[in-house]
């Protein structure tokens, strides 16, 4: 196997993996930082959306990952270290000792992204979630259920902060998401597209459990609290989950999960 041993953490050639935590908040031109076997091995399948650069792994770590390794790309670079080298250019104790860097793919508009997709195509479009686990909650259910993109406006967090990714298992990955627009436009492209835009709301009065299957649907989340503008609720199909004892709220992420399982039931 191409492992190429890193002893310094100052290595020039790790310098995209250091300090990690402080990169995220600052952008990587284009690049992530991908944690953990599962990630990994998304990130290296036929269905992944982005291309591995390389991978840095904790010299235990390089047996046991030799099948994904065998996957990357012929020419990427695998470096390997001791768990104390690995965990002072992380910036912190990695515990899993598996990371990689990967290419995020070209941005890609909206539009040209729904046209492609079939005429019974369930999508997730999100406002306002700025919480990176609720952000790799939204992804890993749309992977799980079969939808066809997750569309964020211009207000959400970034899929590809490293906590999403792996909270997501690298579906991040693996869904379509088109570049983020705002809130109005994000609704005018879906109708312009035939989709049928769902908005999920405790205030709605027609129940989930009463829609079928079949069309082009697009599932509208808001963000925990505030929810969803009213203007926006008006402006599509208001739909709620029945809930007992007058409870009116559910995380984000579980509400997606249920409405995804009952919009792609006939698909299943």
């Amino acid at each position: 196997m191409r492992i190429i041993s890193i002893d310094d953490p100052d290595d020039p050639r790790i310098a995209a993996y250091r300090d990690i935590r402080e990169r995220d908040l600052t952008g990587r031109e284009g690049l992530f930082i991908a944690e953990g076997e599962v990630v990994l091995r998304n990130l290296t399948s036929a269905a992944s959306r982005c291309r591995p650069r390389s991978m840095l792994l904790a010299e235990k770590r390089i047996v046991g990952m030799a099948e994904i390794i065998a996957a990357a790309p012929d020419d990427m670079p695998v470096y390997s270290a001791s768990q104390a080298v690995l965990d002072s250019i992380a910036g912190f104790p990695l515990h899993r000792g598996i990371l990689a860097l990967g290419e995020k793919p070209e941005p890609e508009d909206a539009a040209a992204m729904l046209d492609r997709l079939g005429e019974d195509a369930v999508v997730v479009a999100a406002e306002g979630i700025g919480n990176h686990d609720n952000i790799g909650g939204l992804f890993r259910n749309a992977a799980a259920f079969g939808a066809g993109a997750v569309l964020l406006d211009d207000r959400c967090g970034d899929p590809f902060y490293r906590k999403a990714i792996r909270v997501s298992v690298g579906a991040v990955l693996r869904v379509p998401s088109p570049r983020p627009l705002p809130l109005e436009d994000l609704v005018a492209t879906l109708e312009a597209a035939r989709f049928e835009v769902i908005a999920l709301t405790p205030s709605a009065t027609e129940p989930l459990a009463a829609l079928g299957s079949g069309g082009r649907r697009a599932l509208l989340l808001g963000s925990e609290g505030p929810g969803l503008p009213q203007a926006i609720i008006d402006r599509c199909r208001a739909v709620g989950i029945a809930m007992a004892g007058g409870f009116d709220s559910l995380n984000v992420a579980a509400t997606s999960a249920i409405a995804l399982h009952q919009l792609t039931a006939a698909a299943r």
